[in-house]
C-alpha cells in the first residue's frame, strides 16, 4: 500500500471541500485520528487515520 508522508503542519488538499470555500486544510494533530484546521474559516474537524487517507487528494506543503 501507498504510505502517505504528512506530519503536523503539513497542509493538504481533501476530495470535497469546505462549505466556507477553500479546499486547503492544516493538520493539527496525528494520532489514531487526524485533526485538521480550515485554512479559510479556522473550522477543525477530526476524522480517523483511515478516513482521512481515504479523502486526501494532494499533499501541498
Amino acid at each position: 500500500m501507498n504510505e502517505k508522508k504528512y506530519d503536523v503542519g503539513t497542509i493538504v488538499t481533501m476530495k470535497k471541500g469546505h462549505p466556507c470555500g477553500a479546499n486547503e486544510w492544516e493538520i493539527v494533530r496525528i494520532g489514531a485520528d487526524i485533526k485538521i484546521k480550515c485554512v479559510n474559516c479556522g473550522r477543525l474537524v477530526m476524522m480517523s487515520r483511515i478516513e482521512f487517507n481515504k479523502k486526501l487528494k494532494k499533499i501541498i506543503k
